[in-house]
C-alpha cells in the first residue's frame, strides 16, 4: 500500500532537490576554476577564461601544514595557549620572520596504544619560495622535533603542497 507523504517530508524533499540542481549547475564552473581545464558548456568555458589569465599569477611557493596536539600522552597537562605561542615566538619565528599563520583545530588521531585521541589542536601554516625547500625542510623538521620533547607528543603531522603565492 502507498504512503502519502507529510507536508514537512515534501518540502524537505523540495528542499533538497533544488539544493542538488543548483549543486549540479554550478559543479562545471567551480571545477574549471580548480583546474584551469575548459568544460563544454558555456559557463565554464567564461570560468576557463578568467582561471587562464590569472593560472600564471604569482611565484612557486611551498605551502606547509604542521598539526600540533596538546594533549600529553602521559596524561600532563595540555598545552596551553601561552605555552605554544611562546613555542612559536622561540622555535618557529626566527626561521619563517616573513609570516605565518596559525589556526585553532579540533582534531582526533589513533595514538601509539590504539586509543581514539580527540584533542584541541594548532594549524601552523607557512608558506615560502619553492627554491628554499631544501632548507626550510632542515628547519620544519627541527620544529617538528623540538614540539615533540618539550611536550611530550608522539608526533606532529605534516602536510606540503606546491602552490603560487603573489604578494
Amino acid at each position: 500500500m502507498a504512503r502519502s507523504l507529510s507536508r514537512t517530508t515534501r518540502t524537505r524533499l523540495a528542499v533538497a532537490g533544488a539544493v542538488a540542481a543548483a549543486l549540479a549547475v554550478g559543479a562545471p564552473v567551480a571545477y574549471a576554476s580548480l583546474d584551469g581545464e575548459a568544460r563544454p558548456s558555456s559557463s565554464a568555458a567564461s570560468a576557463a577564461s578568467t582561471t587562464a589569465s590569472t593560472a600564471a599569477r604569482g611565484k612557486p611557493f611551498t605551502e606547509t601544514r604542521l598539526f600540533f596536539g596538546t594533549e600529553r600522552p602521559d596524561g600532563g597537562p595540555a598545552v596551553t595557549d601561552k605555552q605554544f605561542m611562546a613555542f612559536i615566538d622561540k622555535e618557529v619565528t626566527p626561521g619563517f620572520p616573513d609570516g605565518l599563520t596559525i589556526q585553532d583545530g579540533r582534531g582526533q588521531w589513533r595514538d601509539s596504544n590504539g586509543r581514539i585521541e580527540r584533542e584541541r589542536s594548532y594549524e601552523l601554516i607557512l608558506l615560502y619560495p619553492t627554491g628554499e625547500a631544501r632548507k626550510k625542510d632542515v628547519l620544519i623538521e627541527e620544529i617538528r622535533g623540538d614540539y615533540e620533547k618539550a611536550f611530550a607528543q608522539d608526533s606532529v603531522a605534516r602536510l606540503d603542497e606546491r602552490t603560487r603565492a603573489d604578494f
